[in-house]
């Protein structure tokens, strides 16, 4: 049994993908295709079809019409060992989106991605639950997440 997350865009699935796969390590496009039959989003050939992987996980996407803009209620997380990895993956997935709260953004597609240091989840843990307080205010007021403004809360 596989598990495969599918991603259905209105247009440009192909830039899209070519965006995300060059962007993350571990990350592929597999293959295109077009739907060799009519269905109700369009006639033969007009819905296209792909697979990839980002950050060795599996996805599928389609790219024919839809009614459904993406939401919050699906993101990708991606966990960044340092702060040059996050403005990396922030400059590149935000340009033409929009930018959001606590590492929060939406790409140009409308995809929600969460970009977030490695470090934020290991300040989270933290026993000392007074640390691990001032890191979660922190983050709450920060757009994109700053691991040095992280650790300087986390030391109060």
């Amino acid at each position: 049994m596989k598990v495969t997350q599918n991603l259905w865009f209105d247009k440009d699935m192909e830039a899209a993908i070519s965006l995300y796969t060059s962007l993350i390590p571990n990350s592929a496009l597999e293959w295109t295709s077009a739907l060799p039959a009519e269905s109700p989003s369009g006639p033969a050939g007009s819905v296209k079809i792909a697979s990839f992987t980002i950050g060795g996980q599996r996805y599928q996407a389609f790219e024919a019409w839809r009614s459904d803009a993406f939401n919050h209620t699906f993101s990708i997380v991606v966990e960044c060992e340092t702060q040059a990895e996050i403005d990396r993956l922030w400059d590149a997935l935000a340009e033409g989106g929009m930018i959001e709260q606590c590492g929060w953004l939406r790409d140009r597609w409308g995809l929600s991605w969460q970009i977030t240091p490695k470090r934020l989840g290991e300040l989270i843990r933290d026993p000392d639950r007074a640390k691990a307080q001032r890191v979660a205010k922190a983050m709450l007021q920060m757009v994109k997440l700053d691991i040095a403004g992280l650790e300087a809360a986390a030391k109060g």
